[in-house]
């Protein structure tokens, strides 16, 4: 069954904007999660990735520190839960010593990355920050303009996360 554009948009407004999964934003609008993945996969084929724009958007809310402290908070879990498991395992001490070690090293690995950064993705928030301060200005001034103004606003995102690929 052929989806039109509005829903596609919908859909990647949902994922990408509301921090929708995947799977929820599939379920909100009635849409196999099959279709909504291969909608995904085909739109970072042709240049709009649509998890680069989920990143962008969450820093533009909330600064790279939040995106760390959440990035930090879901290793710490996956960090904790995977010591769990070496601790209750039938391993070795040898076996044990080599999981502990590859784990400490993805841990400096992940505290190392998360002192960096994507540039891109920067440059992106701060894009995306400006359109939602502009419609802001655009609804409060010249609120008659907004509808056209989200009516473009969608397509050119498309074309900015494009260009910050």
């Amino acid at each position: 069954m052929a989806h039109s554009n509005e829903i596609r948009t919908a859909v990647r407004a949902a994922y990408i904007y509301d921090h929708y999964s995947l799977e929820a934003a599939s379920a909100k609008y009635s849409i196999s999660y099959n279709t909504v993945r291969v909608w995904k996969k085909k739109a970072k084929i042709d240049g709009d990735d649509w998890d680069k724009a989920r990143a962008a958007k969450r820093l533009s809310d909330g600064g790279l520190g939040e995106i760390t402290s959440q990035l930090l908070e879901d290793f710490a879990l996956l960090f904790k839960a995977t010591v769990a498991d070496i601790k209750d395992g039938d391993f070795t001490g040898l076996e044990k010593a080599e999981a502990l070690s590859r784990l400490s090293d993805a841990y400096t690995k992940t505290m190392k990355a998360a002192a960096g950064g994507d540039p891109k993705i920067a440059k992106l928030s701060v894009a995306l920050e400006t359109l939602q301060l502009l419609a802001a200005f655009i609804k409060e001034n010249n609120p008659q303009s907004l509808e056209q103004f989200a009516a473009i606003l969608e397509p050119f995102g498309v074309q900015l996360n494009a260009h910050f690929k």
